[in-house]
């Protein structure tokens, strides 16, 4: 399942793929600059996903993600305060797979604007964000 809920016309921010025979998802960040489109487009497909499945951890691989402005992190934290009781009720937690400094920064300023509703963790690879994600959902259900 790829879905990325942009129009033909627009680039999208980021996409959401299925991990095999998993209740994993990654949401990769494209490295195309935000933009109003674009980013309300991933908000939305972001809120599908919690939307059509009971229980899932997310994987947010930013290796390609460009710096969000102020103005999306903004908008980042405050779609989190809107869904804070979907996320709850249905994520086991969130890895974030940020090996640049600088996209590190662009998280913690999200969290400033409303904190991770879910636990979560932050790391350089990929494999151990999985790692992370599986024994999440162990837990959770």
């Amino acid at each position: 399942m790829t879905s990325n809920n942009t129009s033909p016309t627009v680039s999208p921010y980021a996409t959401i793929d299925k991990e095999a025979s998993e209740s994993i998802f990654v949401v990769r960040f494209t490295g195309e600059k935000a933009t109003d489109d674009n980013f309300k487009a991933y908000l939305a497909g972001l809120k599908d996903l919690y939307t059509d499945h009971t229980s899932l951890a997310i994987i947010f691989d930013a290796q390609s993600a460009s710096f969000p402005g102020l103005k999306y992190q903004r908008w980042q934290g405050e779609w989190l305060k809107e869904n804070e009781e979907l996320i709850r009720n249905h994520c086991a937690g969130t890895a974030y797979v940020i090996p640049n400094a600088l996209i590190r920064t662009a998280l913690k300023g999200i969290f400033t604007f409303q904190k991770q509703p879910t636990p979560y963790h932050v790391t350089k690879s990929k494999q151990d964000a999985l790692g992370w994600a599986r024994i999440q959902l162990i837990e959770f259900l």
